[in-house]
């Protein structure tokens, strides 16, 4: 999915809002990358699970992981932090 929305319908090509429910990965950040890297995935979600999930660990580890968004953008723990603070971030107790 883009986080880009069509401008066929005469739309002017700016973002509604951030593509939470997009596909993502969850990945430590020390894992290198390299040939076997998609073989390191930890868990799969969308980008506000994994968000959650990195949030709900202990404050010490939540800089240990990246989250992976489909699209090759990945997430490290100050714009995971960042991104949970906004106002309309989908918290799944709400």
């Amino acid at each position: 999915m883009s986080d880009i929305p069509s401008t066929i319908h005469g739309g002017d090509g700016t973002p509604a809002g951030f593509a939470w429910n997009d596909s993502a990965e969850l990945h430590r950040c020390e894992d290198g990358g390299g040939l076997f890297h998609r073989f390191k995935t930890l868990r799969r979600g969308t980008v506000a699970e994994l968000i959650e999930f990195v949030m709900d660990l202990p404050e010490e580890k939540r800089g240990d992981y990246a989250v992976q968004k489909d699209g090759d953008r990945q997430f490290k723990y100050a714009e995971i932090l960042a991104l949970y603070r906004r106002a309309d971030f989908p918290r799944a107790d709400d």
